[in-house]
């Protein structure tokens, strides 16, 4: 499992398939919008594609290397997180988080929680199965 620290960037590592939105725990954002609006997903998409950037400075355009046409397909990441309750976006609360470098962070189950539960157990076992042959 993994958390993310930064929409655009965790949002393009799963559109570009290096990272599975399955794998998402939840992406805590230093935005304050909602994806299925279409005023706030336009500006949005002009900011993180590098167009028509109103974000200004900002604005990283992280989204610059996706073809326009693929633009619904990121809209539809951003939705799936948002109804997945995996976007968290402090600001919606007045806080400011400030940008980090590293934005993925793997979760990893302690030695007490696995040996407690047989669930977890066999879950962690077979993720570390799955991840060495990555």
């Amino acid at each position: 499992m993994k958390i993310g620290s930064s929409l655009s960037r965790c949002v393009r590592d799963i559109y570009e398939g290096t990272v599975d939105i399955r794998d998402v725990l939840v992406v805590i954002a230093r935005t304050d919008f909602d994806p299925e609006d279409d005023k706030q997903w336009r500006d949005l998409w002009r900011g993180y594609a590098g167009g028509d950037n109103f974000m200004g400075a900002y604005s990283q355009p992280e989204w610059n290397s996706i073809p326009a046409e693929d633009e619904q397909e990121v809209r539809d990441i951003c939705i799936s997180l948002k109804k997945l309750g995996k976007l968290h976006q402090p600001r919606q609360y007045g806080a400011h988080p400030a940008r980090l470098t590293h934005y993925w962070y793997d979760v990893i189950l302690t030695e007490e929680v696995v040996d407690s539960n047989p669930a977890a157990k066999k879950a962690w076992d077979n993720y570390k199965t799955i991840a060495g042959l990555s």
